[in-house]
């Protein structure tokens, strides 16, 4: 008995290590391919991809202030005609003001612009701040612009896409989505007042 206790003292304090030590860093891997397309990966399937960054801790994003950014927030928000406070809490929402983000799905940079829309959006580096929030203010004003001012619908297409929200023609049911929006009309309202 007391050895078996022993042997879980032991084992899960390694365990927890090892598995904080395999899960901590993904680094991103990117080539540009024969038409000039960025493909990016945490999994890279040929030597044609070259280390493109190495992640970061997440517990890195918490040392960026919210304020570092808002002189390109205004001007995006100018030139697209978005509420500033808007622009702010999708960033807010999006990468927690990390401009190195990567999600999961391989979205990327302060506005989490997936890899698939970085050409169209004519973004040469989607970790450049600037280049990022002009590219995703851009591209908001067209979803807006898509769902007739309907900001609930243009959050949602934003995070699920345009079709899924043609399809359902409402917030789809889904649960990332409906918290996105959510989370991104709760900082609104608080940055609208800040």
């Amino acid at each position: 008995m007391l050895a078996r206790k022993v042997i879980q003292y032991i084992l899960i304090p390694v365990v927890l290590f090892a598995a904080g030590v395999l899960s901590a860093h993904a680094d991103i891997y990117m080539y540009i391919d024969s038409k000039g397309v960025s493909h990016f990966t945490n999994t890279p399937t040929s030597s044609k991809y070259k280390i493109y960054m190495r992640e970061r801790s997440t517990r890195a994003s918490s040392i960026y202030a919210s304020s570092k950014y808002d002189q390109i927030i205004s001007e995006a928000s100018k030139r697209h005609g978005i509420a500033f406070p808007l622009l702010k809490a999708q960033i807010k929402v999006e990468s927690d003001f990390n401009p190195r983000a990567v999600s999961k799905k391989g979205a990327l940079g302060l506005m989490q612009i997936m890899p698939k829309n970085i050409k169209a959006l004519r973004v040469n580096d989607p970790f450049d701040p600037r280049e990022n929030i002009m590219a995703g203010a851009r591209y908001f004003k067209q979803l807006l612009e898509r769902f007739n001012g309907e900001l609930h619908l243009a959050l949602a297409a934003y995070n699920a896409g345009p079709n899924t929200v043609d399809r359902y023609k409402r917030v789809p049911p889904f649960r990332e989505t409906v918290d996105y929006v959510e989370k991104v009309m709760k900082y609104y309202q608080i940055f609208k007042k800040g």
